[in-house]
């Protein structure tokens, strides 16, 4: 199953009318494609507006639906109230699990309290929880490549606490230890660099040389299509903004991606109102780009807003076309008559 179409990038060369950076005809924008919301937070957030209007308000959600500040609170307006655990919620009441995947103990607490559950985890996270299911059942030592305290990680640890271990970044490698080194394997967070992601199974593989693959590729096409697009970019911008949350790894990732594919510099924002006006200061190229969690309205405001500085050319630099769609939780599809 493919989910993008690589395509070709042009992007056109401003041509400068002097030296010094010429007029505000020169000014120019690109604008990354693809960017925004992935198949998966389309349908978590889908999973609870569809569960709004049957069940009606309120109903609860663990942890934030997805990682967007703008998305919380217009799903807090209409009645949604997030939690971090079960006991916070009311016996019998309605609770949808994140994008980002629970553990089964969360199940479990979630069924003693008798809530009636609908999951929102996106199904490239449920496929790492159950390699790392697969894998404990043969006794493997699973080496989790992410950022600690991150639910989805907390989620697919859960899976089998006695077999994993998380490893956060490169500079963890050292503490690593396995009991057999021809049964170990690595899996990862979805939403990772893919470039830091392999210099972390590098260096595994270096201390480990029997380390094994997933069965497929954990960091998700999405977080891999927006990083793509963002190095194709980002060697032509003096500035590239990511619309995005800071609790977004994904958005995160974004801006460290940026500049290590040589922006000049690169900032994160949630709103058009974030942006510093001093960042524009002697800029000619801008690039922008959106996390996954991200609606489209954020970035068109930073658009409007960066029109109104002068940057009225937008180029997009597309580098895939995204098709994958997820079908919502089967509690929420209309019934076929």
């Amino acid at each position: 199953m493919s989910s993008a179409i690589p395509l070709n990038v042009g992007i056109a060369r401003s041509v400068r009318s002097d030296g010094a950076g010429g007029a505000d005809g020169d000014k120019r924008v690109l604008l990354a494609e693809p960017r925004g919301y992935c198949a998966g937070v389309d349908r978590a957030v889908e999973t609870v507006e569809k569960a709004l209007d049957k069940h009606g308000a309120p109903i609860y959600v663990r942890k934030e639906i997805v990682h967007n500040r703008h998305v919380v609170e217009t799903l807090r307006e209409r009645g949604v109230i997030f939690v971090d655990e079960t006991d916070e919620v009311p016996e019998g009441a309605l609770l949808v699990f994140s994008a980002h995947g629970v553990s089964p103990a969360v199940h479990t607490s979630a069924a003693a309290r008798n809530l009636r559950t609908i999951d929102a985890t996106c199904p490239l996270v449920t496929k790492v929880h159950q390699e790392a299911k697969r894998f404990a059942r043969d006794d493997f030592d699973i080496l989790l490549i992410g950022h600690e305290g991150h639910e989805e990680v907390e989620g697919t640890a859960g899976e089998a606490p006695d077999h994993v271990q998380l490893v956060d970044g490169p500079d963890a490698v050292d503490k690593v230890t396995v009991r057999d080194e021809s049964k170990v394997i690595w899996l990862s967070q979805t939403t990772l660099s893919v470039d830091e992601t392999m210099e972390t199974v590098s260096r595994l593989r270096e201390r480990f040389p029997g380390l094994q693959d997933p069965p497929s590729d954990d960091i998700c096409y999405a977080t891999q299509n927006r990083q793509v697009a963002v190095k194709a970019m980002a060697p032509e911008c003096d500035l590239v903004i990511v619309v995005g949350s800071r609790n977004s790894s994904n958005s995160v990732r974004l801006v460290e991606v940026a500049l290590g594919a040589g922006a000049r510099a690169s900032y994160l924002v949630d709103y058009a109102r974030e942006v510093d006006p001093a960042w524009l200061e002697g800029v000619r190229t801008i690039g922008i780009t959106s996390g996954a969690s991200v609606p489209e309205i954020l970035v068109r405001g930073v658009l409007d807003m960066l029109e109104g500085h002068g940057f009225a050319d937008v180029q997009p630099v597309t580098t895939a076309n995204e098709t994958l769609v997820f079908a919502l939780p089967r509690e929420l599809r209309e019934s076929r008559r």
